[in-house]
């Protein structure tokens, strides 16, 4: 009995993909119709759908399906959230950590939706910068909070494999509102995500 796996795409939009995507391996040089290459237009197709899903996701919607009254105004942090996305410049992925605080006002969401957010755009064709403030801006206007605090760090493939082939760079970008645009509430949280404290 043959092996099939049941994923959920869109036949349409994967038929278009992999027929481009055939055409892009015989641009290149290589043979389409190659036993190892047959089946590689609709993988591509179908990957590229999982890795941009980010699109049909709705972040807002994520954070307020788990929102909750709480009297509490202490420094929530989530760190080490890792992330996956595709540079738009070269379609190449990078990826690293984003840490995220924030701190309540009145309502709480669940710590998992955080990392949730962080997947709904980094699941689409980004550049770290605009990344990073679109996570700081779902949280601030969901859970209006005295305060947002994100950062990520990254290893970008683009520098890496092509290019100036920087194989060891990391780029960090942040993004502060609210409390944490005051020095004090900021390095506490800096301090925090750099502490080991497990």
């Amino acid at each position: 009995m043959a092996y099939k796996r049941h994923d959920s795409y869109d036949l349409d939009v994967t038929n278009n993909l992999s027929e481009s995507y055939k055409n892009i391996i015989g641009l290149l040089g290589e043979d389409s119709e190659r036993e190892g290459l047959q089946k590689t237009p609709e993988r591509i197709a179908k990957a590229m759908q999982y890795l941009t899903q980010g699109y049909q996701m709705d972040a807002k919607a994520i954070l307020e399906s788990a929102k909750f009254h709480e009297d509490v105004s202490e420094m929530v942090i989530v760190k080490d959230i890792e992330l996956y996305s595709m540079c738009e410049h070269h379609m190449l992925p990078f990826y690293g950590k984003a840490h995220i605080a924030y701190i309540p006002n009145g309502y709480i969401t669940g710590l998992s939706k955080l990392a949730r957010v962080v997947d709904v755009y980094s699941r689409r064709m980004q550049v770290q910068e605009r990344l990073t403030e679109q996570i700081l801006n779902a949280i601030k206007e969901s859970l209006n909070p005295l305060g947002v605090a994100v950062v990520i760090e990254a290893s970008h493939l683009c520098m890496m494999m092509r290019g100036v082939s920087k194989q060891n760079s990391v780029t960090t970008t942040s993004a502060f509102c609210g409390e944490f645009t005051k020095n004090e509430t900021r390095s506490e949280f800096l301090r925090l995500i750099t502490n080991k404290l497990h």
